[in-house]
């Protein structure tokens, strides 16, 4: 990785951990500069637009997903045991200082139409198809019935962890790991039965 290239990534890193606490309308380039100990004009050399930093910083906030949870799940073997892994990587994720930017994101752009609306959109889209893939698997590997809904796997899945996300995040409850592995149980479950 050239200097360049790894400076605006540190820039990047920066970027979404602050962004986790102040949402990306929060994020500025001035208060990015004085973060990262750059000038403005230095750190506008990089973005051009306050909206090209929150795209970037989507971005690398989707890189970091995919290397802390989306890859680690996918190197475990097939069906089920991928499934669980993918919800156990994700409830660490949604342990990070200050939540998980997605959710920001969708809180703040869900009804603004652009580019950060329509980024946010397709990422959310994506960990669907790839929660609805991975249930896939438990299908090929004879661990679901053939006429499994695979998609309504998905949304469910991804149903659990938004409630363990608030019942952690915002309500504090000491149980929420539990009861969202409860649920997540009762719902393979219901599907081997």
């Amino acid at each position: 990785m050239r200097k360049g290239e790894m400076t605006r990534q540190a820039i990047l890193d920066e970027a979404v951990r602050m962004a986790r606490y102040s949402g990306l309308s929060g994020l500025t380039i001035g208060s990015l500069a004085a973060a990262a100990d750059m000038s403005k004009s230095g750190l506008y050399a990089h973005f051009k637009s306050k909206e090209a930093l929150q795209l970037a910083c989507m971005e690398r906030n989707g890189e970091q997903f995919v290397d802390e949870v989306i890859r680690p799940a996918l190197a475990k073997p097939r069906g089920i045991t991928r499934l669980q892994a993918i919800v156990e990587y994700w409830m660490q994720w949604y342990s990070h200082p200050g939540g998980c930017l997605f959710l920001a994101a969708a809180a703040e752009f869900d009804d603004l139409p652009g580019p950060l609306h329509d980024f946010m959109a397709s990422e959310q889209r994506e960990l669907l198809e790839t929660l609805a893939r991975i249930a896939a698997t438990a299908v090929s590997q004879g661990e679901f019935p053939e006429d499994t809904d695979v998609f309504q796997v998905a949304q469910e899945v991804f149903g659990i962890l938004l409630s363990y996300n608030w019942m952690s995040r915002i309500l504090s409850y000491p149980d929420a790991a539990d009861r969202a592995w409860s649920a997540f149980n009762r719902l393979i479950d219901s599907l081997q039965s």
